[in-house]
């Protein structure tokens, strides 16, 4: 069926940069999103550089540099990347076990591994990831997300719960008052204000290290280039290059069925390995297509160019370099609550429901679980999508051999 035009949407002629500049109505929706979607940005791109071990401005600045890489090299219009849970924890263990150098190095090689790929077609293949696999990932990553708050749950003054409770209900209850700013944003600025105004002594974003005071450098890792180095970084880069890729490729493909238009997956899949690459070089800790900010931009602010996603990685830098200080003083119960919400609003819960799992056939629900389980028991995303793609086969393999065995008899 052809794909019908959405009525909220700007008419086909302005979905380019030179027809939203033509039109000042379009410039200014285009314009508006941007700045939205880089206000959305700031905590989930501290939270991601808290789970990876770096400085917030690491986040940060790696959420600028995909966007505005992404805007100009992507093949989905009006799709944002930044940094990403899905990412970050496949590269939180090398930056653990050898620190940010060889982390900058597993980023530029898996950016480069993503454009080989990209350009080979292996957005051809990705669509061929069994559904199960697919969601088993999805509520993978919102139970890392879950699994990654505990830290800073745990051991901390009493003042932090009653913060976090707080925060998710501002962040659920705000949208029923204004649409205006994102909920989660309500939710930081009122726990801050209530942080600092009433002298708690509560973990904050400063705690986690330096704040941006200056625009990104270029900066190339300090390792050494010998066959210990790649196999160090190899795995990681592999997984960042896969991981990320998924994730992009179903990003887009939600993007698509939203604003009824279709995209470039090609384009898109090496675009990505060439925005980490930037990343990679600007001291970024990787990231890829993010659903909840591209749904922002295009379903809710009906931004349809790439000027909404340039502007939005342009609005975040002015915003980290300009607020560095009240960045800062950002408590981690509000990014916690922000987490929460994000990872469950990342599952598929419906899927976990036990009236869902005993309508579903076995075999999908099978693969879904093993994904599932692989991932939280291993934390680490890749193993689970291949565990995944495996269990997915040999279910498939009977159906598959009596298949064969029947258009024999046939002949």
């Amino acid at each position: 069926m052809a794909q019908q035009p959405d009525p909220a949407a700007p008419p086909p002629e302005v979905h380019t940069v030179l027809g939203a500049l033509r039109s000042p109505r379009v410039l200014r929706c285009e314009l508006l999103a941007g700045l939205v979607v880089a206000l959305a940005l700031v905590p989930e791109a501290i939270s991601f550089a808290v789970i990876v071990g770096v400085d917030p401005r690491v986040g940060l600045f790696t959420s600028v540099t995909m966007a505005l890489s992404i805007a100009v090299l992507g093949g989905r219009r009006a799709m944002i990347s930044s940094a990403t849970g899905a990412v970050a924890f496949v590269v939180a263990p090398v930056m653990a076990a050898h620190g940010l150098d060889y982390l900058l190095a597993t980023v530029l090689l898996g950016g480069a591994v993503q454009v080989v790929l990209g350009l080979a077609g292996v957005a051809r293949l990705m669509r061929h990831v069994p559904p199960a696999v697919v969601t088993g990932f999805v509520n993978s990553l919102a139970a890392l997300l879950l699994l990654a708050q505990l830290p800073h749950v745990v051991g901390v003054p009493w003042v932090v719960y009653p913060l976090v409770v707080a925060g998710l209900a501002l962040i659920v209850l705000a949208p029923r008052v204004t649409r205006l700013v994102p909920s989660p944003l309500v939710a930081i600025a009122v726990l801050t204000a209530l942080v600092v105004l009433g002298g708690l002594d509560v973990p904050d974003v400063g705690d986690e290290g330096a704040l941006p005071d200056g625009l990104p450098s270029l900066v190339l890792p300090d390792v050494p280039p010998t066959w210990e180095t790649l196999r160090i970084v190899a795995p990681y880069a592999v997984g960042l290059a896969l991981v990320g890729l998924l994730e992009t490729l179903v990003t887009a493909d939600l993007v698509d069925a939203a604003t009824r238009t279709g995209s470039d997956k090609r384009r898109e899949a090496w675009g990505q390995g060439g925005a980490n690459l930037v990343t990679g070089l600007f001291g970024g800790m990787g990231g890829c297509a993010v659903i909840g900010q591209s749904m922002m931009n295009t379903r809710l602010a009906h931004a349809r160019t790439r000027l909404s996603t340039f502007s939005a990685g342009a609005f975040l830098l002015v915003l980290v370099v300009a607020l560095g200080p009240e960045v800062a003083a950002i408590p981690m119960a509000a990014l916690v609550a922000v987490m929460l919400v994000v990872a469950w609003r990342s599952a598929d819960v419906d899927s976990l429901r036990p009236s869902t799992l005993r309508r579903a056939p076995l075999g999908h629900t099978a693969t879904m679980l093993s994904t599932l389980a692989a991932v939280v028991l291993t934390h680490n995303l890749l193993v689970g999508l291949v565990v995944g793609v495996l269990v997915a086969g040999v279910v498939a393999a009977p159906a598959r051999l009596r298949d064969v065995l029947s258009r024999r008899r046939g002949r």
